[in-house]
């Protein structure tokens, strides 16, 4: 029972994407394994080995043929150093990208504040009042954020972030900024680099791997974001929305720390092996 719970539905035949417990037990049944067994039984056997063949993880299998060169050169960054050198205390690592669609949601009755034996309440109409983005920039050694709100991202939006960083100091004046930065189109390896080199000659653009924005700090922050700020959405238009997160980013900035980044080039190099075993 346990081997057919690992196993996908469809290699027995079955309609379905996943097992529940009740066609585990349905299947055990029709297939004679067991004359007789109920769901409550069948659950605590699986729950001993920790199966949950209902649960799935979403993942994205690496394309990227310098993948592991190119996140190396990131995580090297992260943990100080350039071309195999340490880096000087007048270079610094940002990680930048945009949070597209943050919507201002207006509930049609307001929202509930937490009561003795009740949650928050929260109306789940609501009118939508627009969309912004928020573009930021994570200076990775102080932890510090520097963002800003658009209502549409694009190359004329992220150069407003470039300009918001390095036109003040201490990178207006260092000797290197690197910028971490994903595939996205207003920041494309084919163009931003040179752009931004022309902008300001002591910045450099490092473009991570496809499909590995899991490896951009800047992602924690726009998690932090969500979390705290955005969930639940309850604004009544966007400009109570640019405000919120305008004085969230002050409020962050107060007590900010970097990142406690664990994950390194013995753990990618891990993980590629263990990818192309499994190709």
């Amino acid at each position: 029972m346990k081997a057919i719970a690992c196993e996908l539905p469809a290699k027995r035949g079955l309609p379905l994407s996943r097992f529940s417990i009740e066609e585990l037990r349905r299947t055990v049944l029709s297939e004679g394994i067991v004359t007789a067994i109920g769901a409550s039984t069948l659950w605590r056997w699986l729950d001993a080995d920790a199966l949950r063949p209902w649960r799935h993880h979403a993942w994205i299998y690496p394309r990227d043929p310098d993948f592991a060169h190119k996140a190396g050169i990131v995580l090297d960054l992260y943990n100080g150093r350039w071309r195999g050198r340490r880096l000087g205390p007048n270079c610094y690592v940002i990680c930048a990208d945009e949070k597209t669609s943050i919507q201002a949601r207006d509930r049609c009755h307001p929202t509930r504040p937490p009561q003795p034996g009740a949650a928050m309440r929260v109306e789940h109409e609501y009118a939508r009042r627009g969309a912004l983005a928020c573009l930021a920039a994570l200076d990775i050694f102080d932890g510090k954020v520097i963002g800003h709100m658009a209502e549409k991202t694009g190359i004329a939006s992220f150069d407003t972030l470039v300009r918001l960083v390095m036109d003040q100091e201490p990178y207006a004046s260092a000797e290197r900024v690197f910028w971490v930065v994903d595939n996205g189109s207003s920041h494309r390896p084919t163009t931003f680099p040179n752009r931004l080199a022309t902008m300001y000659p002591n910045a450099m653009a490092v473009h991570l791997p496809v499909h590995a924005s899991w490896l951009n700090q800047i992602e924690i922050w726009f998690s932090i974001l969500q979390r705290k700020v955005l969930t639940p959405n309850d604004f009544a238009d966007l400009t109570a929305l640019a405000d919120r997160i305008g004085r969230f980013i002050e409020y962050y900035n107060e007590q900010a720390e970097p990142f406690h980044w664990s994950y390194t080039r013995l753990q990618l190099n891990d993980m590629i092996h263990r990818l192309r075993q499994a190709a």
